[in-house]
């Protein structure tokens, strides 16, 4: 109770605190700033990626050539015989085959949005697993890129090696 000038006034009312509820997620202003943000990053990153995409095509298919270099020159020691890697009709882009006589040992597809340039009559390994003649090296790009071309040279003893960049 209270007293106030002389008089005893009851006590009020005891009003529990209203609790204050936490705010939970986002605001509308909060994720639209956000999915702006994201989307200018991902309209900047866009060409880099692509590039990146195409590097990336251009050295796996680097990596295929070798390959396929290193079985004909494995096939022309075991065999003891010639191994010719042919370009497909249309050159290499267009594929390859790997061939002992009248033998098909493998048969390698297009390379879809590269371009892919190498010896016009092919390359033989002889039984002993070297070149019968100095080649020309192979050269592997993407049109419309800076991504990185690729160059596979093949030296007299057979083995191929890739590096970055144009012939």
């Amino acid at each position: 109770m209270w007293i106030m000038e002389g008089k005893m006034l009851p006590s009020p009312v005891e009003v529990p605190h209203a609790r204050r509820r936490t705010q939970r997620g986002f605001t509308l202003i909060e994720l639209i700033t956000v999915v702006t943000i994201v989307a200018i990053l991902a309209a900047i990153a866009t060409p880099y990626f692509r590039d990146f995409i195409l590097g990336q095509r251009i050295r796996a298919a680097g990596y295929e050539i070798v390959s396929a270099l290193i079985y004909a020159r494995s096939e022309a020691i075991k065999r003891n015989s010639g191994v010719t890697v042919a370009a497909a009709t249309g050159g290499w882009q267009n594929g390859w085959t790997v061939t002992s006589g009248a033998i098909t040992l493998s048969q390698h597809e297009a390379l879809q949005g590269l371009t892919m340039t190498g010896p016009v009559a092919g390359l033989v390994y002889n039984g002993n697993g070297r070149l019968a003649a100095t080649i020309s090296p192979f050269g592997i790009s993407a049109a419309n890129s800076s991504a990185p071309q690729r160059c596979i040279n093949v030296d007299l003893s057979g083995l191929p090696s890739s590096q970055a960049g144009s012939c």
